[in-house]
């Protein structure tokens, strides 16, 4: 009888899969366990979430989105502008860790609000940062890339916490919506406060209003705790009817791990190193094109003459709220086609998820080389390859987390994603703008100053970001390879 019961208690746990249907679509047929149906509070908590995750991109874009004004005010060039969203990245990333680390052992509310309050309250200051002072306003940016960290790695886990299964992966795809979203709109916000008030240091003070409006609701609508939702915590209900009250599963036990034993199990789930690097190429892509991407499209149109250089303080800032409705129309689609697309070919593949995300980085790397090659001759032309390009960028986003969370056993979930984030950024979009930059520098300064030559630099810095879509391609290929047998030992 005993033995009978083990093995109905393990196909319930295996059972429990997190984010991707079995291949035949197969269910135990020894017992029907009921679900309760999300509750009206989950949601609310959800929207919560994404609303703080749209402040906490939004805030993030703002710099890029008025990076003409910016550079021209403190006198930077290509390679120090390049490196200002450096450091936002890499203070993003290192914090990352150390908040994945708290994540998985402290209340996931306070540390919330308090990275919410803290990101918000550093970006107010640094709206009254004089031209003198331009390693302070590096310093703030920084410090803002600090309180975001905490934001983008505890968030998901408390909506992976609160949904099963397909429910979790739409809950994930639209939390994730709000980060085309959100940069979208931080593009909009500087470059319409810049132009409406003829001052970008206004663009700085919208944000940490709707900050503190997202601090007061999560106090008010977040509960304090959130009950971490593990395979063997699922079976307990089941587990206090199967077994006697001595026999339930040890979940104390099972969850108590150090922090090296954790990052050691995941070093060693190749489908979490290959789809983390995968993630890093598109990051570095990403980065390159939030970052350059308005200033590259300037200099196209002054190459063709139909914008005059900006040699003053007030640059035009029409291309970044063409980029900034681009990039939330062609992130939003992309993140829910992407998340369809799963759902619909998992049940026929396994290896669905991965090979949709290399199937996507292939076709928007094409796309993104096309743009960059007739950009001098036809702006029409390039703006919609780049919106093509970031259309199949943007499907990987949802589909990454949620390989994530059924690879990995649910009690590394925050460590994960905060090494997973360390990974990305360090070698994606922290890096990224500053290479773009010092190559533009590099060309620029073996050839006589012109505007042609602005553009050209540019141009052929921006050439390694197709190259490198490519390589995110080849590493989601490789994730396919491990995938299946990474999901079994996780649900195990």
């Amino acid at each position: 009888e005993h033995e009978d019961t083990g093995f109905l208690l393990q196909e319930l746990l295996e059972g429990q899969n997190y984010g991707a249907a079995a291949a035949d679509g197969t269910q135990s047929p020894s017992v029907s366990v009921s679900r309760n149906s999300p509750a009206k509070r989950d949601y609310l908590v959800v929207a919560v979430l994404c609303f703080g995750n749209l402040i906490n991109f939004s805030d993030g874009f703002i710099v890029p989105g008025i990076l003409l004004d910016i550079q021209k005010y403190f006198g930077l060039s290509d390679g120090k502008t390049g490196l200002l969203q450096t450091v936002f990245t890499s203070c993003y990333m290192l914090a990352a860790l150390i908040f994945g680390y708290l994540g998985d052992r402290y209340n996931r509310k306070i540390i919330l609000g308090a990275g919410l309050f803290f990101w918000s309250g550093v970006t107010l200051g640094s709206s009254f940062i004089t031209e003198s002072h331009y390693r302070l306003f590096f310093l703030s940016r920084g410090l803002v890339g600090i309180g975001s960290a905490s934001y983008s790695t505890i968030a998901p886990t408390i909506i992976a916490d609160l949904f099963e299964e397909g429910k979790r992966t739409t809950m994930l795809s639209i939390f994730y919506i709000f980060i085309p979203v959100g940069s979208g709109c931080g593009y909009m916000l500087a470059a319409g406060m810049a132009k409406s008030t003829g001052d970008w240091h206004w663009a700085f003070r919208v944000t940490p209003c709707m900050g503190g409006l997202a601090l007061l609701l999560l106090i008010l609508l977040v509960p304090h705790r959130i009950p971490r939702r593990t395979a063997a915590h699922r079976a307990l209900s089941i587990s206090g009817t199967i077994l006697g009250a001595d026999e339930k599963p040890d979940v104390h036990r099972t969850a108590m791990t150090t922090w090296c034993q954790d990052v050691r199990s995941l070093v060693k789930n190749c489908s979490f190193v290959c789809s983390s690097l995968g993630l890093t190429a598109v990051t570095f892509v990403t980065g390159a094109l939030a970052t350059w991407m308005p200033l590259f499209l300037h200099r196209a149109q002054a190459v063709q003459g139909t914008v005059p250089p900006c040699l003053h303080e007030s640059c035009n800032s029409s291309n970044s709220l063409i980029f900034g409705g681009i990039t939330i129309g062609t992130g939003s689609l992309g993140i829910i086609a992407g998340a369809e697309a799963a759902r619909r070919l998992r049940k026929r593949n396994n290896k669905a998820d991965p090979l949709i995300c290399a199937i996507s980085m292939f076709i928007s790397a094409l796309c993104l080389y096309i743009a960059l090659m007739v950009a001098q001759t036809n702006i029409l032309s390039t703006f919609i390859f780049i919106a093509f390009g970031e259309l199949f960028l943007s499907v990987n986003w949802a589909i990454v987390t949620d390989i994530l969370l059924y690879v990995v056993t649910p009690r590394r979930h925050s460590t994960a994603i905060a090494l997973q984030i360390l990974v990305s950024h360090l070698l994606g979009d922290a890096s990224s703008p500053y290479i773009i930059g010092a190559i533009s520098n590099a060309i620029q300064a073996r050839n006589a100053p012109s505007v042609q030559w602005s553009f050209r630099s540019m141009q052929y810095s921006f050439v390694i970001c197709a190259f490198v879509g490519v390589l995110a391609g080849a590493f989601f290929l490789l994730t396919s390879f491990y995938i299946e047998g990474d999901r079994r030992e996780a649900q195990r």
